[in-house]
């Protein structure tokens, strides 16, 4: 069991979409090897000695073997990729939920870097940074004109170092430095409140380490306030994926023990296995069963599902297994549809390959690659409808993306899609020759939450406000005979 519970160990961050792949971290080299094709090796071989010797100018041997593994690598499919040193230290940061640095949540707004929220206990917060607050400058650098990962890149470093944060509070209209020293931050992939009497809303942004334990935590708070919930709200909108065996958990905190939540396929032996709601299948640590401090109402609570385009990979898998199961309604927009497992083996002390290996499959047997979930309930992002989702990118979309690989159906685009991106795409030039904005949305969990408003109306038994305009992308449709 625990050889085979290896291939889906981790997740890593896609490079493409924002889309996490999920992927498990092999250390024991495979033991054969395929067959070399010589005359091909013999002008790889050609081509960097032409390269040596007649090139412009030097180049070092060791870039030319690194870029030759990254195009073959790339060349293959979105969400393969070659870790070099630096790439792989970030995709270890990814997967552990932790990282050196000050402890902020942030956005971009008018070329500033935004606050979303300190994550408490951190540097940030304990510095008194706000919600709201905007940074100018990083040091000495001026933050207009970054993009956001770089200025990530600059408030990171080293544990005990120094940075210094220009702020702009603009509900006190001034502006003031503040020096954060940094250090090792856990960040928080659960929030959750009760945001109406009887009504729970639990957000998971991320599938980290830490996320079962976070999860049993906010709903055990939840019960402690209100013993007697009405309902649930499971929030994954934007959630980009995150750890298997935490997904594999929180699917089974809401289903019977035993049924399946998921299911993989590839050439692999190892890669063909089926995850299940039992312990085994999501315990990675000796000890007792974490969910096993759930209230056991969990089971029975009427739920809704939040999902959108940026609901990707281990979340949809949680969807898929609610969905399969009729455990809760599922409501927002089709999911990404990032369904592809990808295996990390390390080829040094610091450096990796991430390969693709095996595909989704949800319980019912449907495969997540390329066509994502889709909703019970189609809602849209706001009451003027989803006015720019046909834009945003999804994996079928993606260059190279993999197929379904299910032989007895094929995938259709849908004239309605087409047209309602080719809408969508002129609306945006328009909008964009009149120097409009697209109206920021309201924050998940608000109380101007459009959808979760929604999810709330569903649970009440009261009328949802169901989208008129959203069409879904890649149909399944069964082959002709």
């Amino acid at each position: 069991m625990s050889q085979k519970l290896k291939i889906a160990g981790w997740i890593g961050v896609g490079a493409l979409a924002g889309a996490l792949t999920t992927v498990s971290l092999q250390t024991v080299a495979r033991g054969s090897l395929a067959p070399l094709p010589l005359e091909e090796l013999q002008q790889l071989a050609a081509v960097f000695s032409m390269i040596k010797t007649d090139y412009v100018e030097p180049v070092d041997e060791k870039k030319l073997i690194t870029d030759a593994i990254s195009g073959m690598v790339s060349g293959l499919d979105p969400h393969s990729q070659y870790f070099d040193k630096k790439s792989f230290k970030e995709f270890r940061e990814g997967t552990s939920g932790r990282f050196v640095g000050v402890g902020i949540e942030i956005s971009q707004e008018d070329g500033l870097v935004k606050v979303v929220s300190p994550i408490e206990g951190s540097p940030a917060d304990r510095a008194g940074i706000k919600s709201g607050d905007l940074i100018t400058k990083i040091d000495d650098a001026a933050v207009k004109g970054l993009s956001l990962s770089d200025a990530v890149k600059r408030m990171r470093g080293d544990p005990n170092t120094k940075v210094t944060l220009t702020i702009y509070r603009k509900d006190e209209n001034r502006s003031f430095p503040v020096t954060i020293t940094r250090e090792e931050i856990k960040t928080q992939s659960v929030k959750g409140k009760e945001v109406e009497p009887g009504y729970g809303w639990i957000r998971i942004s991320q599938f980290q380490d830490r996320t079962v334990d976070d999860f049993v935590k906010k709903v055990d708070e939840l019960y402690k306030q209100d013993p007697n919930l009405k309902g649930l709200v499971l929030d994954l909108r934007n959630d980009p994926g995150g750890l298997l065996d935490s997904a594999v958990a929180v699917a089974s905190a809401f289903l019977p023990e035993n049924v399946t939540v998921v299911s993989t396929n590839g050439q692999l032996p190892e890669s063909k296995f089926t995850y299940k709601a039992a312990p085994e299948f999501y315990q990675r640590r000796a000890g007792a069963d974490p969910l096993k401090r759930l209230p056991p109402q969990i089971k029975t609570v009427p739920l809704v599902v939040l999902v959108n385009e940026g609901s990707a990979s281990a979340s949809e898998i949680v969807a898929g297994a609610l969905q399969d199961h009729h455990r809760g309604v599922i409501m927002g927009s089709q999911t990404f549809g990032k369904g592809s497992v990808q295996t990390v083996r390390p080829l040094g002390p610091d450096t990796g390959l991430k390969l693709t290996t095996a595909r989704y499959y949800t319980p019912s047997g449907r495969s997540i690659q390329a066509r994502g979930i889709v909703p019970d309930v189609l809602v849209d992002e706001t009451p003027e409808g989803n006015l720019f989702s046909a834009l945003r990118t999804r994996e079928a979309d993606l260059d190279k993306h993999l197929s379904s690989g299910q032989n007895t159906t094929e995938i259709t685009q849908d004239p309605a899609f087409e047209k309602a991106r080719e809408q969508a795409r002129k609306r945006a030039e328009e909008d964009a020759r009149k120097d409009v904005v697209e109206p920021r949305l309201p924050d998940f969990g608000s109380a101007k939450d459009f959808r979760l408003v929604q999810a709330l109306n569903q649970l009440k038994g009261r009328p949802v406000l169901v989208s008129k305009t959203q069409v879904v992308e890649n149909k399944q449709v069964k082959k002709a005979d």
